[in-house]
């Protein structure tokens, strides 16, 4: 699942984010969501998160159970 809908994201998730050092590579950074940063329902390029170990990042995916 791509992290574009607000609804599909909320604290204590795992997800894969896109760090701002990491764009242009595209190198995925797995964490925990400990709050949301976009406030719009929709982002093209994923709703920005902030993951318990205080990184911040766009949603890149969300992984499946059987995927964690």
């Amino acid at each position: 699942m791509n992290g574009q809908n607000r609804k599909d994201i909320y604290p204590g998730l795992e997800v894969d984010i896109i760090l701002k050092q990491d764009q242009r590579t595209g190198k995925l950074t797995r964490g925990i969501v400990k709050n949301l940063l976009t406030s719009a329902a929709y982002h093209s390029r994923g709703i920005k998160v902030r993951l318990e170990d205080g990184q911040v990042g766009r949603v890149a995916h969300i992984p499946d159970q059987d995927e964690i």
